[in-house]
């Protein structure tokens, strides 16, 4: 099954946001649409608000001006977060020295989704052994995390968030420390959770090269948002000398 844009579905509708810490502005003017089947890099330099962008998209900082809508709900209101996937860079994902297991991992995920204080069902255990089959690491679920190599973990990470059955993916710098030889690996299996699986994805990363033939759409944010429908129009577009791709 191939995977299709809805561009008539927004999951998320970002309206002319701005935000500064204190007097030091860090987005201006943004607004940006995600579509139902999306693969959009989010890409940019250290310190030009990727990572402030997402966090808004989020809930978690409030901006400054302008607004955020998920799936059809303004962002202030109890929007069902579980709809989010959201993975972390690896350096600052996981303690190693954890002692849990790859499965116990991936239950993580199911929380979101059940609450924390409820039991867990029968069907939240086979949706975790779901998730570990998606990302072929379904033989590892007895091994501890800690024991895994670095694109093993980012797997079991993704299959965490998968596990909660999120209708988009973030994914910030997931590639941060791992061997280069297993990055065109990792991201042929983003390729495929969205092509086989139809999740959207929203890739945070400033290794535009790396994902040039994955990523349906690029945004670039340098304080302000670039938009560009194919990896081909931004390598192209007459803005390259004013936001940085490195």
């Amino acid at each position: 099954m191939s995977n299709t844009v809805d561009h008539t579905h927004s999951i998320i509708d970002v309206s002319h946001v701005s935000f500064s810490y204190d007097t030091h502005e860090v987005l201006r003017d943004i607004t940006l649409s995600i579509h139902k089947g999306d693969y959009l890099a989010l890409v940019g330099g250290n310190g030009s608000g990727k990572t402030t962008l997402v966090k808004i998209i989020l809930g978690l900082l409030t901006p400054s001006v302008g607004s955020v809508m998920l799936f059809g709900e303004h962002s202030s209101k109890a929007v069902d977060r579980s709809r989010i996937g959201y993975v972390p860079q690896k350096a600052t994902s996981f303690d190693n020295s954890f002692p849990a297991t790859v499965f116990e991992v991936v239950m993580m995920g199911r929380y979101g989704k059940r609450g924390l204080f409820h039991r867990m069902k029968s069907q939240d255990y086979t949706r975790a052994e779901q998730a570990l089959e998606q990302v072929n690491m379904l033989a590892f679920r007895t091994q501890l995390i800690g024991d895994l190599s670095g694109g093993q973990q980012q797997r079991v990470f993704i299959a965490r968030a998968l596990a909660g059955d999120p209708e988009i993916l973030f994914l910030d710098e997931p590639t941060v420390g791992v061997e280069k030889d297993i990055k065109d690996e990792f991201y042929a299996l983003l390729t495929q959770l969205n092509e086989e699986f139809n999740l959207t994805i929203v890739l945070i990363t400033h290794d535009i090269e790396t994902i040039a033939t994955r990523a349906m759409h690029v945004a670039c944010i340098d304080k302000t948002l670039y938009y560009h429908d194919s990896v081909d129009a931004y390598f192209k577009d007459t803005h390259v000398v004013l936001h940085p791709h490195t």
